[in-house]
């Protein structure tokens, strides 16, 4: 079962980013804005990231694969395909923790599940 929805994972969120009627418009960006909390301190954080490249809060590495948001003219919505991976504190090799879609407008559809970090999409945009 577990494998039939991965293979169709693909489609799923293609069919989602074309829109139900292929009339919503997407525009890939370069560089996305998370908002990150520490739970245990209660502390917030901006990362922001370009495309491609890592970046680390506190013990997650998190790396955005693509970014694509909404024109000004369309309903506000943006979406990152992202990997995170937890380097902990004990020396061991990074663990993937996350890897998929995440979206602005509904954080809870997909959203990294982790004891102290909470990760979510601000934005994402062109330079």
């Amino acid at each position: 079962m577990l494998a039939v929805i991965a293979g169709l994972w693909p489609f799923l969120v293609g069919s989602f980013l074309a829109g139900a009627a292929g009339a919503t418009t997407w525009i890939d960006g370069n560089k996305a804005r998370l908002q990150a909390l520490d739970k245990i301190t209660a502390r917030i954080s901006t990362v922001e990231a370009p495309v491609g490249a890592a970046r680390f809060y506190g013990t997650l590495e998190i790396t955005i694969n693509r970014c694509a948001f909404h024109p000004p003219e369309e309903p506000p919505e943006n979406a990152a395909f992202i990997t995170v991976r937890d380097r902990g504190y004990d020396g061991l090799a990074p663990k993937q923790v996350f890897s998929g879609w995440i979206f602005s407008s509904s954080p809870a559809v997909s959203a990294l599940e982790h004891p102290v970090y909470d990760l979510t999409l601000l934005a994402c945009f062109a330079d």
